[in-house]
């Protein structure tokens, strides 16, 4: 999954010498919670938060009057209190990546850049979430199966095959470490909504033969 296919191609942005409280205002008004900072070229040069503009405001708590306060917002520019030269990534990298860099620096958003920092794009943590709804298939409904299985070759053979029998259609498939246990690996499966009593015989079968640890029709089922 590559990020071109999912980044935020409508953007808003600022300029360097952008007042605070200018950049307060354009997040408000697009519901945002992230300003990319960009040169007189499109070049990206920062990046600024809400988080940013919060802490550079005064406190509720200050001595200073609505008009002084408002001064002070208008005179503090963003290129004051912007992260200069954001981590940034490429729309040909993979959405994965992008997921592993703002896990592991707490960014919510990430820019997207071409050749020579041109800005092109945002990828945040909510577009992440479109993506986890698009693979999973949950808009489709269905029931999730959930296996717990040998990390080898050919393990899901016969579970498809368990699955063509039953004439269950598999809207996606999706696999995850088991913590503590480099040996096997839990396993996703979801399938179309079928009659009550085929899916409860699917059920029974699966349960059966392989290690099923539940499935999710309206609500959780343990095996």
């Amino acid at each position: 999954m590559l990020i071109r296919d999912w980044m935020t191609r409508e953007l808003v942005t600022a300029g360097p010498a952008t007042s605070i409280l200018k950049a307060g205002v354009l997040m408000k008004e697009h519901g945002i919670r992230r300003l990319p900072v960009v040169d007189e070229h499109g070049r990206v040069i920062g990046i600024i938060s809400d988080r940013d503009v919060k802490a550079a405001s005064p406190s509720k708590a200050t001595s200073l009057d609505v008009h002084e306060m408002y001064y002070l917002l208008s005179e503090l520019k963003i290129k004051n209190i912007m992260t200069a030269d954001p981590v940034t990534v490429s729309p040909m990298d993979t959405v994965e990546d992008a997921a592993l860099l703002m896990l592991e620096h707490g960014f919510g958003g990430l820019p997207v850049v071409e050749e020579e920092g041109k800005l092109v794009g945002i990828i945040t943590d909510s577009d992440v979430f479109k993506v986890l709804v698009s693979i999973t298939g949950i808009r489709m409904g269905g029931m999730q199966l959930a296996f717990r299985l040998p990390d080898k070759p050919g393990v899901m053979r016969p579970i498809f095959d368990v699955l063509r029998e039953h004439q269950a259609g598999i809207i996606s498939v999706l696999s995850a470490n088991c913590e503590g246990d480099a040996q096997e690996r839990k396993v996703y499966v979801r399938v179309r909504s079928m009659a009550g009593r085929q899916e409860d015989e699917l059920v029974a079968v699966l349960k059966q033969r392989f290690h099923l640890l539940y499935w999710v029709r309206e609500r959780v089922h343990v095996a």
